[in-house]
């Protein structure tokens, strides 16, 4: 059985998912060629990476900033408890917030990382004091201003 079928990451399927990073609208026919395979070949390990959930996309990227929300900010959150139920129902709300981008729940002396955009200083308050600290687990925020953005190099580099 093929690696792909198996589970494992191999040779072909990194060349595949490198190509999809650095075109990811790129037609099957189009990679295939590019890489050399037939595009049956192609088609099918692309269809078993998305199936076992390595390749999660397409996905539509939005400039928050064309759509008037330009001001980004992380929101360091610290809990004051850390029950499971209330660890969940903070992290499913702050998910579900318009406007938060991402959120990480994570170790240390901070509990959340909320990742927002907003469009001015006060949009960022009213996340804070109505979406955030009106939780009773949460025991402090911190907010900090996001100068400029960059794309990280990812797991599959960019050729």
């Amino acid at each position: 059985m093929a690696a792909a079928q198996q589970g494992a990451i191999d040779e072909l399927d990194l060349r595949i998912l490198g190509a999809l990073v650095d075109d990811p609208q790129a037609p099957i026919k189009d990679l295939a060629h590019r890489l050399g395979i037939p595009a049956s070949t192609c088609a099918f390990r692309l269809r078993t990476l998305r199936s076992r959930g390595v390749v999660t996309g397409p996905r539509v990227e939005i400039d928050p900033a064309a759509v008037g929300a330009a001001v980004q900010a992380v929101i360091r959150v610290r809990l004051g408890n850390h029950s499971k139920e209330g660890v969940e129902t903070l992290f499913d709300a702050l998910a579900a917030t318009p406007g938060v981008l991402q959120v990480f729940h994570i170790a240390g002396a901070d509990d959340f990382l909320v990742h927002v955009a907003v469009a001015d200083a006060a949009a960022l308050r009213d996340i804070v004091l109505e979406r955030i600290t009106v939780h009773d687990i949460v025991r402090a925020t911190e907010t900090q201003l996001v100068f400029e953005l960059r794309e990280g190099a990812g797991v599959i580099p960019r050729r």
